[in-house]
This record gives C-alpha cells, sequence and structure tokens, in this order.
C-alpha cells in the first residue's frame, strides 16, 4: 500500500494544535514540509517521468518548479524553498524565534503547495 503524504500534514496539523510546547511545534513544521515536499517529488517523478537524483535531492525538486517558466510551478518552488528554510530551523537551530507563528505560516504553505500541485 502507497502511503498518502498528506497524512503527514494531517499530523503536523494536530501536533500544532493550541500548543506551545516546542518539541510539538518543530514537528509539525519538518512534517508539515516532508508532506509538501514529497508530494512535489512525487508529482515531479509519476506526472512529469523526471527521475529524481539521490543528491542534493530537495534543491533538484525545488529548482524544477523554482526555474519554470509558470507562474503557478514558481510559486510552488519558491514556497518550497521558504518551507524547507523553516524545517532546517525546526530541525538544526538551538533557538528559534517566532516558533508558533512560524509553525501556522509553515502550515500554511504545505496546504498551498498540495493544493496547487492538486490543480496542476
Amino acid at each position: 500500500m502507497t502511503f498518502n503524504w498528506s497524512e503527514y500534514l494531517n499530523l503536523a496539523q494536530e501536533l500544532a494544535q493550541q500548543t506551545t510546547d516546542e518539541a510539538k511545534l518543530r514537528s509539525a513544521i519538518s512534517r508539515a514540509y516532508y508532506a509538501a515536499f514529497i508530494k512535489s517529488r512525487n508529482f515531479l517523478q509519476e506526472r512529469e517521468g523526471l527521475t529524481i537524483p539521490t543528491e542534493n535531492t530537495h534543491k533538484y525538486v525545488i529548482n524544477q518548479f523554482k526555474n519554470s517558466s509558470d507562474p503557478v510551478r514558481i510559486k510552488i518552488g519558491r514556497r518550497l524553498l521558504r518551507l524547507r528554510g523553516f524545517r532546517n530551523q525546526a530541525d538544526y537551530d538551538n533557538t528559534f524565534p517566532l516558533l508558533v507563528e512560524k509553525t501556522q505560516e509553515s502550515l500554511t504553505l504545505a496546504r498551498r503547495i498540495i493544493s496547487s500541485l492538486d490543480n496542476l
């Protein structure tokens, strides 16, 4: 059975719901990113037949969208890049200013990316 990557976004929303628990908020950002990233990667593989490299995969997927001539794809790429930045902060930085706000922004970005992919 194939995993539905949107379930990561559902989990992210649950983790972020009415909490100030830093571990949950950081995890929510990470799960939101991976929901959007894997859906984007799979879109390129399944709908466009691209072979995704195993090195620099995140950068490759983001650039496939960001460097497009289609404004919707460019927006997906930019949103993925911003969301990746939040995910890197959540996963690697010892301090994370405005964590609650950036968690909510991450959830919004992931929802918009997935919605845009569904409409392509």
